[in-house]
């Protein structure tokens, strides 16, 4: 997990001093909100300024002016503090504990964090005081989450999230790119999409780090709800997750039978079908349902809307051909393809390299209406950084939902 040094340097109270002030337009005013003398706001937003390198306020006769720093900071401050929800919360106290629920033990949390073991107890044992629930239990040599602990766990990241975003704002603001993209890959995004995207934002933005996370839907998810996961591509879900989470579609993907050159089901065809796959898959012959039927398959585990698809295509027949192997990693499928008989339903996209060497063929195209929607998975409420609407762009011309005017 990456840590920012100047994120977790900051101080909650002066956060809170800093969006009052630029709120009510006076300090005074301010420290009634928050309950903190004038003094201290006055010493807190200077601390802040000085660490920062910018100015949050012109200091005028009739009040505390925001600068556009300001306004650019303080409504990620707010969906911070509204996610930390406590006024008694500390950053260490968070920083502590988001260590330790992203590493399940003190040794390892201290080992990312330089944080002591004293410091991480102590922390974790202030915040179960400052929110009165007990957020972790020993587990062995290690610790675990309670149930009051994985929901504190998930607003603390969100929160992170929002402060990491409003930092890079202010980077960007002071003409100093900064920061980095995480982007959730699912199998089919890393075809063609999502590179051809990656490359067009580094050539814009040289500073800013793109981090991908391959997984599964199933494993992306949850930390795309986390906040440590910004965005997330691959094939969008038929019905969505759930209210937090919103898909945006990119692209429509039509997948083929995929089998070895050579394969008994395309032996006739003189090796044409493996070079008559880029968008000519109608020319491909198709063989029958109940020719395909006789061999053993290789598809994603149930549940998986390329599975769902295969079942949808084999609906017609009384019984399904077998399974022998479930697996989603294409690296995995290919090589076992090239070394049996067995079938796939893919993208041609996937296996590219594969078709364009000779090494697998198009069986055949998929019964039609079997297509899948490949789009962009994002919070529910997600306010993108300028660099993060950056990356989406990319994201849609590479997939040709716009032209290109420029990044």
């Amino acid at each position: 997990m990456f840590y920012n040094a100047t994120l977790w340097n900051l101080n909650l109270r002066h956060l809170r001093a800093l969006s009052a002030t630029a709120r009510l337009g006076s300090i005074s005013a301010a420290a009634q909100s928050v309950a903190i003398s004038q003094p201290a706001i006055t010493q807190g937003l200077a601390k802040l300024e000085a660490d920062l390198g910018v100015p949050f306020f012109d200091r005028r006769s009739d009040g505390m002016m925001p600068t556009e720093a300001a306004r650019l900071f303080t409504p990620r401050i707010d969906a911070a503090l509204a996610h930390v929800q406590s006024s008694r919360v500390t950053m260490p106290q968070m920083r502590a504990f988001i260590a330790l629920a992203d590493h399940g033990a003190y040794h390892a949390a201290g080992q990312t964090t330089g944080l002591s073991g004293p410091s991480l107890h102590r922390a974790v044992a202030d915040l179960n005081v400052a929110l009165r629930r007990t957020l972790l239990e020993k587990r062995g040599r290690g610790v675990a989450l309670t149930d009051a602990g994985r929901r504190w766990a998930r607003r603390f990241r969100l929160a992170r999230a929002e402060l990491e975003a409003g930092l890079s704002e202010l980077a960007a603001l002071a003409g100093r790119d900064s920061g980095r993209i995480v982007i959730g890959a699912m199998p089919l995004s890393r075809a063609r999409v999502l590179p051809a995207a990656v490359a067009a934002f580094q050539r814009a933005h040289p500073d800013i780090a793109v981090s991908l996370v391959e997984g599964s839907f199933a494993e992306l998810i949850e930390p795309l709800r986390d906040g440590s996961i910004d965005m997330m591509i691959g094939a969008l879900r038929d019905p969505g997750p759930g209210p937090d989470v919103e898909q945006s579609p990119l692209f429509t993907d039509t997948p083929v039978v995929i089998g070895r050159a050579g394969h008994p089901l395309c032996a006739s065809s003189s090796g044409r079908l493996g070079r008559l796959w880029r968008g000519k898959s109608e020319a491909v012959p198709a063989p029958t349902l109940d020719q395909l039927a006789t061999y053993g398959w290789i598809v994603p585990a149930p549940g998986t809307p390329l599975r769902e698809q295969w079942e949808r295509m084999f609906a017609p027949l009384p019984t399904r051909p077998s399974v022998p192997i479930e697996c989603g990693s294409v690296m995995i499928i290919r090589q076992i393809l090239i070394d049996s008989d067995h079938l796939t339903l893919l993208s041609p996209d996937q296996v590219a390299v594969e078709l364009e060497a000779g090494w697998l063929s198009i069986i055949g195209p998929a019964p039609d209406g079997l297509a899948r929607t490949i789009g962009l998975t994002t919070r529910a409420g997600w306010r993108p950084t300028a660099r993060q609407a950056d990356f989406a762009r990319c994201l849609e011309v590479a997939a040709g939902v716009v032209t290109c005017q420029g990044v």
